[in-house]
């Protein structure tokens, strides 16, 4: 009996101590595995948890690149060719790395002065960096008032200054902020204290006007009380005025993706959507057929020193057309489609990797993306996954026409993740463009997709209709001749039993 009891606890013992040693086994591999980092959202708004489409390559800091003075306030980020230019701000220099790989980059040069120009040679403050298509250099030299134009061999050739506009306060200083240039080398810029849209100069340096404004929101009782108080009352009242864009990026078309805070109503839901993609004429026309508007979490309140929605602080387009934005206030990432869905979400506030601590800048190289920490001084390179890849691949092939692999694809990431609305709206676009309709609309019943069910069922209706027009031909037929038939019947069937009692009467 006591042998029993003992071989009993004895058991139990080992059962315990394996669980308790276990336990950081199994949270160790929640955390690096492909669940709990990544989600998405489902067509109910519930939190999708998801195979990660990236994972960290390497943490860049100050010491792994190499430099005697150490990154201070790092604000801008931008990739040209094989060259990653980084705004250190706070040491009024930019850097030139060289992308040798993912995991390699070393210091190309340091660009903190330049030659020629009628003021200082030195940056101040630079807070954006961006390279044109002939290997300008334009810097967002904020502490000098100025955006300035350089030869690659940094050689002076122009500057941008505050605009000539009358409807701007004459004491405002000119702090440009973010800037993007298109292939002709128009500047558009964003400036701080300036709500009117982004600040647009010709390549001569000629102010022509400002673009993309955002549309003023206010409350019609907030109007008319307005327009009845005081003028001291109003000068106490909140102005309704545009709201300033937090970044700018522009893509491979020449369209730029424009970034801003948005706001909140009382009910603590948000107003408007936080990117925008402006045309040459500055209207928007970002394709928003997400089920969700595209402003990154979706659910938000205090907690951990954090409040309020996203904040995209930068935004970055791939020549696949996903558009990825940051948010600074949570620390997340999260890419959207060309059609506004959201394709990912991860990251998040921290000290391991890929987490920040004050992210500011966002920028691709190929599917590859680098964010920038501005508190923690940092680099951090992130590689699409195997899942990420095969994510890219289903899109791509699609975009090219190669609907049958995108369907193939598209099958790979639902084998991977069945919670992924992306892969049976991807799967079910590809099978409507194989024509096979009837396909299509399962998938996009699925996960209650009315628009894309409600192309597909037109065109499985047209395509049903053609196939069976003999029979349909024959049934309309049938239903005039029967009842002429049947009428045509009873008349003769009437007139021979007329033409029988005249017969037999006159016998009589």
């Amino acid at each position: 009996m006591h042998k029993k009891n003992f071989i009993i606890k004895t058991g139990i013992a080992l059962i315990v101590a394996a669980t308790v040693l276990l336990q950081p086994v199994t949270a160790q591999a929640k955390s690096d595995g492909e669940y709990g980092y990544t989600y998405n959202y489902d067509w109910w708004g519930d939190v999708q948890e998801s195979p990660d489409l990236y994972t960290v390559c390497k943490v860049f800091t100050s010491s792994e690149l190499g430099l005697d003075l150490k990154l201070k306030n790092p604000q801008g980020l931008f990739v040209y060719g094989t060259s990653i230019y980084v705004c250190d701000s706070g040491n009024n220099r930019i850097i030139e790395l060289d992308r040798k790989s993912p995991e390699k980059l070393e210091v190309k040069r340091i660009i903190d002065s330049f030659s020629g120009g009628t003021g200082t040679n030195t940056l101040n403050n630079p807070t954006d960096v961006a390279v044109s298509e002939k290997g300008n250099i334009f810097i967002a030299d904020q502490g000098n008032a100025r955006v300035l134009k350089l030869d690659k061999d940094l050689n002076y050739i122009m500057e941008f200054t505050k605009p000539d506009d009358s409807t701007l306060d004459p004491a405002l200083v000119f702090q440009p902020n973010k800037l993007a240039i298109d292939t002709a080398e128009r500047v558009y810029c964003i400036a701080v204290g300036i709500n009117k849209g982004l600040v647009k100069y010709e390549n001569d340096g000629t102010f022509s006007g400002f673009v993309g404004a955002t549309k003023v929101t206010f409350k019609f009782a907030d109007y008319i009380w307005k327009k009845l108080a005081s003028q001291e009352q109003r000068a106490k009242m909140e102005s309704f005025v545009p709201t300033e864009y937090e970044n700018i990026y522009m893509d491979y078309e020449g369209f730029i993706y424009a970034t801003a805070a948005i706001r909140t109503n009382e009910d603590n839901k948000v107003d408007g959507d936080a990117v925008r993609k402006l045309n040459l004429l500055g209207s928007d026309i970002l394709v928003r057929n997400g089920d969700w508007k595209i402003i990154g979490d979706l659910y938000f309140g205090s907690g951990g020193g954090y409040e309020g929605p996203s904040i995209f602080t930068d935004v970055t387009c791939m020549d696949n057309d996903i558009y990825v934005c940051l948010d600074r206030n949570r620390g997340r990432l999260f890419g959207y489609d060309d059609q506004g869905r959201m394709v990912f979400a991860f990251g998040g506030n921290g000290n391991m990797d890929g987490y920040f601590r004050r992210p500011s800048a966002i920028e691709h190289y190929g599917h590859e993306l680098y964010v920038l920490d501005s508190l923690d001084c940092s680099i951090t390179a992130f590689v699409p996954t195997e899942f990420g890849n095969t994510v890219y691949n289903a899109i791509e092939d699609f975009d090219k026409g190669n609907y049958e692999k995108s369907g193939e694809e598209w099958q790979k990431v639902m084998d991977q993740n069945g919670n992924y609305d992306l892969a049976y709206i991807g799967l079910g676009r590809a099978l409507l463009r194989q024509e096979r309709y009837k396909e299509a609309m399962n998938y996009f019943e699925l996960k209650y997709d009315a628009e894309n069910y409600s192309k597909a069922y037109k065109q499985y209706r047209k395509q049903w209709v053609e196939e069976h027009i003999g029979w349909i031909v024959l049934v309309v037929v049938l239903l005039f001749l029967i009842p002429l038939g049947r009428g045509r019947i009873k008349s003769i069937k009437h007139e021979i039993d007329t033409a029988d009692i005249f017969i037999t009467g006159k016998d009589r």
